[in-house]
């Protein structure tokens, strides 16, 4: 009971450490740019300390309740050599984990609303969904064949851009935004067990290499299966009644400044969270008990480390809801009408390195990095590098919102990049600098970037916020791609470094002198 206090301790205490850089930059804003005070400043304390806590909760439900499970299952259908049900069981794990994705939902809400109904929210989930879990399949294939990632990742990205000369420009920013909200707090960490666990059950595959991807998989799939339904939507449909905002824009604008405390509203919120997860539980005890027919061990840890899970990711939602989103939306939306185009940029750039560091998927990606390398990648660095990577993306993004340029212009060259990048990073980098796009924009990011981007296309003469207001989250899951590969570089670059100066030192040239 006291080891497990501790541990539990030594989490809270880095949840808050993680928490730090986003109580800075809004404290920052708040007191220097806005220049006064928040009303709800206890709430906002208060609703830290309730995410620090859910955060902590949360990491210690994963150790113990979906890693373990997640691994196990993955090595029981590779005992079980039934390549069917392996790959049944990952499009179910994809559909069933985003078809109740709660920044999806927002997303396609929010996408039929602004473009009079034409694009239909059911649909467009629909549409997601499937794409997800063909990607889990498609990757679990892969893995089992043994090839190379960056040969389909590249094909992938190819489609893509080919495709978005031929979409709707209304659909560009929403498919390309569709990519990085697939992936919630829950799916990242059991598709990263399932991944690990299965490349470390097959003989000659490496977990470091071949275990990580399956994110990167459901991050891609998206972006051309919205495409596609863009492009039938807009050919059958009226394009023309995707005009302009209607209650769209008047609920961005209505920007909560207090939250007020209701019991029923805060069980429905752990009804809620409950429901998100229920289907993922679902489809594990069937495929456990059904399928492979084997008892869970140790069921009593793992139904305790799911326990957690839920009461972690609630916790931690009701304290975004209390302490980070009113006052982060407040002060993006105070930005967009000062007419100070740098401040925008700033605040991007700021709340994107911040909110990613304290961003529960990454978290977990990391953790798991830092196991399967054996300590070669660094979960600090990681997680440093990634949200350096969302910071530049996000700033980059209000940019081109501001300017009024072609998202597609900026992302092709973003990809291009990517594409040139993967044939110099060594090779241990590369499926986790894949998976880094789809974990950074979760459960912490979406809401303020979303809020952010069509703030802005709202607030700015020309903007159409179905066109320009969408499309923040894009260049937040492409950016980090290319910083942890650019990472990746430059560690092999030192280590080759380090080694020629050790064997220069040792040379019988060195010797003599």
């Amino acid at each position: 009971m006291k080891e497990s206090i501790n541990i539990f301790y030594q989490d809270l205490k880095n949840s808050f450490k993680d928490l730090l850089p986003i109580i800075i930059v809004v404290a920052f804003f708040q007191a220097f740019i806005i220049q006064e005070m928040p009303e709800n400043l206890t709430s906002i304390i208060i609703g830290l300390t309730i995410v620090a806590i859910g955060l902590a909760l949360f990491i210690r439900g994963l150790e113990l309740g979906i890693f373990p499970i997640g691994e196990g299952l993955a090595v029981d259908f590779a005992r079980k050599g039934s390549v069917f049900w392996l790959l049944l069981f990952a499009f179910t794990i994809g559909f069933s984990t985003t078809v109740a994705e709660p920044a999806l939902i927002a997303i396609a809400d929010k996408a039929a609303i602004i473009s009079s109904g034409l694009i239909d929210s059911f649909w467009l989930r629909m549409t997601v969904a499937l794409s997800v879990g063909f990607a889990i399949a498609l990757g679990t294939l892969r893995i089992l064949l043994g090839h190379p990632i960056q040969y389909y990742i590249i094909s992938g990205y190819i489609l893509v851009v080919l495709m978005t000369f031929f979409a709707p420009k209304e659909i560009i920013g929403l498919a390309y935004d569709s990519g990085g909200v697939t992936t919630s707090t829950v799916t990242v960490p059991l598709v990263a067990a399932l991944g690990i666990g299965l490349s470390s059950s097959i003989k000659g595959r490496n977990p470091a290499i071949d275990g990580f991807g399956l994110i990167a998989f459901a991050s891609l799939t998206p972006m051309i299966f919205v495409q596609i339904y863009g492009i039938i939507v807009y050919s059958l449909g009226d394009a023309s009644s995707a005009s302009i905002v209607a209650e769209a824009v008047e609920t961005t604008k209505s920007v909560a400044s207090t939250y007020s405390f209701s019991l029923v509203d805060t069980l429905m919120e752990l009804i809620g969270v409950i429901k998100d997860v229920a289907p993922i539980l679902v489809v594990i005890f069937f495929f456990q008990y059904v399928i492979i027919k084997k008892s869970v061990p140790h069921l009593h840890k793992i139904i305790t480390g799911i326990v957690m899970v839920i009461l972690g990711l609630y916790a931690f939602i009701i304290g975004l809801e209390m302490g980070l989103f009113p006052i982060g939306e407040s002060i993006a939306f105070a930005l967009t009408s000062m007419n100070n185009n740098g401040l925008i940029y700033l605040f991007g750039f700021m709340i994107g390195f911040s909110t990613t560091m304290a961003e529960p998927a990454l978290l977990a990606i990391a953790i798991k990095a830092q196991e399967i390398s054996e300590g070669m990648i660094q979960q600090n660095i990681l997680r440093s590098v990634v949200a350096l990577g969302v910071a530049i993306g996000i700033g980059l993004g209000s940019y081109r919102l501001v300017a009024g340029d072609q998202i597609h212009h900026y992302i092709i060259v973003g990809y291009s990049l990517v594409i040139i990048m993967t044939y110099f990073a060594p090779k241990y980098i590369i499926p986790i600098a894949y998976d880094s796009g789809g974990v950074t924009t979760s459960t912490v990011t979406v809401p303020l970037v979303a809020a952010l981007g069509l703030g802005l296309a709202e607030n700015i003469d020309g903007r159409n916020p179905l066109i320009d207001g969408f499309g923040l989250i894009a260049f937040a899951s492409l950016f980090p791609m290319i910083t942890v590969m650019g990472y990746g570089i430059h560690a092999e670059i030192k280590k080759k470094q380090l080694a020629k100066s050790q064997n220069d030192s040792f040379s019988p040239k060195a010797k003599l002198k």
